[in-house]
């Protein structure tokens, strides 16, 4: 038996017709530049000459290239520290705030400002605090005598990048658990108190177990933003020539094409990073299967 409602007649002409816009960008902005973006990796191009072809040289390049190999580790390393953060940090507050009282729509929308602040802004604002002569964090280490720390020279720069990056993502894990926990019945809570159950049984027992699945999803999208992180890292650790003290792979792609011209290079860096990132996905869609509870 068909469900649904189903154009007919004249209307499939006009459902067509609303649809051409979105089926266009999807195809030309979406499918069209990931087959550009493989084009490119197989030749040698620098915008201004006549493209020539590489084969697979630029791939081979990747394993023995000492740059995109600490990219690549510093990826790995930034997102090691930022999906954990992200999760756990924005389960508890999601947890803090789920509740009914005067003035509780002021502190979330309080910590969902970040993820919809201009990033640049906000990584000024992060430079001004990280700032070893003048940066408000040195200044209240100076109050209880300690000495300054650079926070964004090479030792440190990393833990301080994965702060700013959690705290800009913050907001948006908060709206996902608290979607998931808005969902949870409040039978099952009373039920458990009748039982004699306390908070943290009820945690670990209903609302963990009942929100797996929008666990899954904020680590689903954690892991995705953690490998394509770029912007705070641009503005908070550049240097000369375009270079970072933390360069990770977006990184590495922009500085290679940009500065660089060797699109190529590029592109073939920009094509193993998907193929990194939807081999992660499916690990984690082959636990989804054993983990997440739907019921």
């Amino acid at each position: 038996m068909d469900f649904g409602i189903k154009p007919l007649g004249r209307e499939r002409l006009w459902l067509l017709i609303l649809l051409l816009p979105t089926l266009f960008g999807l195809i030309f902005s979406a499918f069209g530049s990931l087959l550009a973006t493989i084009g490119l990796s197989f030749t040698n191009w620098d915008l201004l000459t006549k493209p020539t072809w590489a084969g697979l040289t630029h791939y081979a390049a990747l394993f023995t290239d000492a740059k995109f190999l600490k990219s690549l580790t510093n990826t790995v390393e930034f997102s090691l520290m930022y999906v954990p953060g992200v999760v756990i940090i924005s389960l508890l507050v999601a947890i803090l705030l789920n509740r009914k009282v005067r003035g509780i729509g002021l502190f979330r929308t309080a910590f969902y400002l970040p993820a919809v602040t201009s990033a640049v802004a906000t990584a000024l604002v992060w430079n001004m605090i990280y700032g070893k002569d003048t940066g408000i964090l040195n200044y209240l280490l100076s109050l209880v005598h300690l000495a300054p720390v650079c926070w964004l020279c090479t030792d440190h720069a990393m833990l301080s990048v994965v702060i700013v990056n959690i705290w800009g993502a913050i907001g948006e894990g908060m709206i996902i658990f608290l979607a998931g926990l808005t969902a949870i019945p409040r039978e099952y809570y009373e039920a458990a108190t009748v039982d004699g159950a306390n908070e943290l049984n009820k945690f670990f027992k209903i609302t963990l177990p009942l929100i797996t699945p929008s666990i899954f999803f904020q680590v689903l999208m954690s892991t995705i933003n953690a490998f394509q992180a770029y912007d705070y890292i641009y503005m908070m650790t550049r240097q000369g020539q375009g270079d970072s003290n933390i360069p990770v792979v977006v990184f590495s792609i922009y500085r290679n094409a940009w500065y660089f011209g060797n699109y190529g290079g590029a592109s073939a860096q920009a094509i193993e990073l998907t193929v990194i990132v939807a081999l992660l996905m499916l690990v984690y869609f082959w636990l989804e299967k054993r983990f997440v509870v739907y019921e």
